[in-house]
């Protein structure tokens, strides 16, 4: 299948590049954490799963491509972050973080655009306005392009494009919420990363009958 993931890249950064506006500064994090995921689709084996089986690996001396992506992300989020204080933590924790959601849930055709759809929904509810798809409309429309071509498995998002889109994500989410709704937003990408490590993110989306249906819609079987 077509990887999908650096076309994204390119179409969203062109589209800045064309666009300007606030992603312009962000686009150093979201480039990186993109390429980063280029190390997993294209390193071969990523090593262990989960990230408790990375930090054991990396203790052990044997550092897997996941490790290796983990600790970069965290580099990027702590150069790009510029609050102060506690908000500084919220903000490297959520970009940390946003990308490892995005990874969490690629494991359906369409389910992570689907979520990054239901978030920026969900953002432009929470301030009545639709200031979090004016900032990230470059990269919304390939990722939606994108969304045709893997619900039909025509196309793979790859780590590259599912790390991407949930660190547009997690951009939009510290550029329209303030500290306390970034932090509300960390605490939910906490329990999910945490429930992800025990337990599957699929059998549990499956059980909830609204969210099944959700899941399914235009996939092609």
């Amino acid at each position: 299948m077509f990887p999908l993931g650096p076309a994204i890249l390119a179409a969203g950064v062109i589209g800045v590049a064309l666009a300007g506006g606030e992603l312009e500064r962000w686009l150093l994090y979201l480039v990186g954490v993109s390429l980063l995921g280029l190390i997993d689709d294209w390193g071969g084996d990523p090593g262990p799963r989960g990230l408790r089986g990375h930090v054991r690996a990396l203790v052990s001396g044997r550092p897997s491509t996941g490790a290796v992506k983990a600790l970069g992300t965290s580099a990027l989020a702590a150069v790009a972050a510029t609050g102060t204080g506690p908000d500084y933590v919220v903000d490297v924790g959520v970009l940390t973080l946003a990308p490892h959601v995005g990874n969490l849930l690629d494991l359906r055709p369409g389910r992570v655009e689907k979520a990054v759809a239901v978030a920026l929904l969900a953002l432009c509810a929470f301030g009545w306005t639709l200031s979090p798809i004016g900032l990230v409309w470059p990269f919304a429309v390939p990722v939606a392009v994108a969304a045709i071509l893997t619900l039909r498995e025509r196309g793979m998002l790859g780590d590259s494009g599912a790390s991407l889109i949930g660190a547009v994500v997690g951009v939009c989410i510290i550029e329209t919420l303030g500290p306390a709704g970034g932090g509300a937003a960390l605490g939910g990408m906490i329990a999910i990363s945490l429930y992800g490590e025990f337990r599957s993110i699929s059998t549990a989306i499956e059980r909830v009958p609204l969210l099944a249906r959700l899941d399914s819609l235009g996939r092609a079987n």
